[in-house]
């Protein structure tokens, strides 16, 4: 079956070796190789706070580390002597030094075995930046006192960074891990970056016997069914201010668009022109309107409506098949599409009234999926390259130059691609371990993470 029909039919979803001879400049959005070190060792609690500080410290590094701003430097190489206040340092004699001998070689260094705050900076840490604290239960609350240290530029000046108590209203594992969150989103700020937690992913999962959408935190916690259809319930999308869901389901016969609300989860009753298909519908950055891809004159074209449906109108034009329009969340102004114009699926970009139209991906292969960055100058998308059928890599391209470059390689069939909020994130699904499952990773390709593992789950979409 011709593989845009089955996305027009709302069916089924969907690179390898071959990298763009010159790569785009993804400042801002590629991680720099250039990350300062900090040093995370693991905090301890009081009474009852220490029976979970090993889901605390798991979730602060893991945080921390797949923020791509800064390395962590390995617990392995921290000294057995933790701070847990500003106070339990010691201010050595004289400062720290490598003396020298009689004949002036340099011997060992002396230290303080982690009691100097130079010692964190110096090897074998070798950090810039020094996190610690304590976690306390009081009255109920539990409490975390935490600071971050300039350790490395100490010498003379002030170290501190953060100096914050953190409240999580239960004495438990949820509570360690949003604690672990707090503490970590102002790290993650003191280096310039937002972090990702508070926003959360949608996607089809079949744990259930059927195709239904579910939703999770950005590091795989707290997986819920959305849902019940007992049918065939694919393509999330959502919207800006991240308080509606639209997806397809064929829970009604023909595939056709639903919206939702998601704070109270209610339906809102979204009109479906008469056709086949409606499917694969997205939000324009007001969230005042939805494109989508309908059969309605033809299959299929790229339609646009009111989030309820009403006044809707075509916007692409011709008979060949044009899917899975995204709008630019940064203008407004231009959609990007899957389209069979030029025989086998690529990706095309045009303006919202259909003018303008230009071809993105250069013809090779099978390109689709397109998905916007937040700052809509990239696109991320699943390609081909001109290899057999079904072996599906991410790429990311600069719209402008059309310059691309390669995120996935050769580890099964990669699709999908949705960027975070913060630009800096993807998620993306992927056959590498059998089933499909939902994966996240930097922009630049690294720090690749599971998140699911039951069932078969696929399509992910990351909203605020």
């Amino acid at each position: 079956m011709n593989r845009l029909f089955v996305l027009a039919a709302a069916a089924a979803g969907s690179l390898l070796v071959m990298v763009a001879q010159v790569s785009p400049d993804f400042r801002g959005v590629i991680i720099d190789g250039n990350r300062p070190t900090i040093a995370i060792p693991d905090l301890r609690g009081t009474g009852a706070a220490q029976t979970y500080m090993s889901t605390f410290n798991q979730t602060l590094t893991a945080d921390v580390e797949g923020s791509g701003l800064v390395k962590v430097a390995p617990k392995t190489m921290l000294w057995p002597f933790v701070p847990q206040q500003p106070s339990d340092f010691q201010t050595p004699q004289a400062p720290p030094q490598a003396p020298r001998g009689k004949r002036g070689e340099i011997v060992q260094q002396q230290n303080g075995g982690g009691h100097w705050m130079a010692d964190w900076a110096g090897p074998p840490v070798s950090a810039k930046y020094l996190a610690f604290g304590y976690t306390a239960e009081q009255n109920g609350v539990y409490v975390l006192y935490g600071w971050l240290y300039d350790v490395a530029s100490a010498q003379g000046s002030n170290p501190q960074a953060i100096a914050k108590r953190y409240l999580a209203n239960t004495v438990n594992e949820a509570g360690a891990r949003d604690l672990a969150h707090q503490f970590a989103a102002d790290i993650i700020a003191a280096f310039g970056g937002k972090s990702i937690f508070g926003t959360h992913i949608y996607f089809v999962s079949n744990r259930t016997g059927h195709k239904e959408i579910w939703v999770m935190d950005p590091d795989g916690k707290n997986q819920r069914q959305i849902t019940r259809y007992n049918s065939i319930t694919i393509e999330p999308s959502v919207s800006p201010d991240a308080t509606k869901i639209a997806f397809t389901s064929y829970a009604k016969g023909n595939p056709g668009i639903f919206v939702f609300s998601v704070d109270p989860l209610r339906d809102l009753r979204f009109y479906n022109q008469s056709a086949s298909v409606n499917s694969q519908p997205s939000f324009t950055p007001d969230g005042t309107h939805i494109v989508y891809s309908s059969s309605a004159g033809g299959c299929c074209g790229i339609f646009i409506a009111g989030v309820d449906g009403s006044g809707f109108r075509r916007i692409s034009s011709g008979s060949w098949i044009d899917v899975e329009p995204k709008v630019n969340p940064k203008t407004g102004a231009d959609i990007v599409l899957t389209s069979g114009r030029s025989g086998t699926a690529q990706i095309y970009r045009m303006n919202m009234d259909g003018a303008d139209v230009e071809r993105l991906s250069d013809g090779t292969g099978e390109a689709t999926n397109a998905a916007w960055h937040p700052g809509g100058q990239l696109i991320a998308y699943a390609w081909t390259r001109g290899y057999a059928q079904g072996n599906f890599n991410i790429f990311v391209m600069d719209v402008a130059s059309k310059q691309y470059t390669q995120l996935t390689h050769g580890a099964g069939r990669n699709e999908h691609p949705n960027w975070a909020p913060d630009g800096v994130h993807l998620v993306f699904d992927s056959t590498r371990l059998g089933k499909s499952q939902i994966y996240t990773m930097l922009a630049d390709g690294t720090g690749v993470q599971a998140l699911t593992n039951l069932g078969s789950n696929e399509r992910p979409v990351w909203g605020k």
